[in-house]
């Protein structure tokens, strides 16, 4: 007789590259062995400027100003509650230097990325799609 290991299935998020809402950038997320869910831009369409990788010169932090964007966290800590719902995690974005509240909503092929400050009323959701 055979036995079968029953393989755990990746998560939705995890089975694709998600693209930022310009198709700037690919973010792989992955589920991390605290049962959260993070995120790395693992791909940018331009990723040097002047020769050089792009960096993070918004960040508040001056010593992480150098710290390049390909390979950044961007998101972090995210629960999943439901079949498709991410929560309690934050976005960071590279263009301010700001970092967000953040709820995810996986809609098939698509991520309804939603950050605000506050309350999530009082936010902006862009639409992550799946990269090819």
């Amino acid at each position: 007789p055979t036995s079968s290991f029953a393989q755990a299935q990746p998560d939705p998020l995890e089975r694709n590259l998600w693209y930022n809402e310009a198709k700037t950038a690919k973010i792989q997320i992955y589920k991390a062995t605290d049962g959260r869910f993070y995120g790395k831009i693992v791909w940018l369409k331009v990723p040097d400027e002047n020769g050089q990788p792009k960096l993070d010169p918004h960040n508040p932090d001056k010593a992480r100003r150098n710290d390049p964007l390909l390979g950044m966290m961007i998101l972090k800590g995210f629960k999943k509650y439901g079949d498709n719902s991410y929560e309690d995690g934050t976005i960071y974005d590279p263009k301010n230097g700001k970092t967000y509240s953040c709820i995810i909503t996986h809609k098939e092929d698509k991520l309804d990325v939603r950050g605000y400050v506050g309350f999530s009323l009082l936010g902006r959701t862009t639409i992550w799609a799946k990269a090819e």
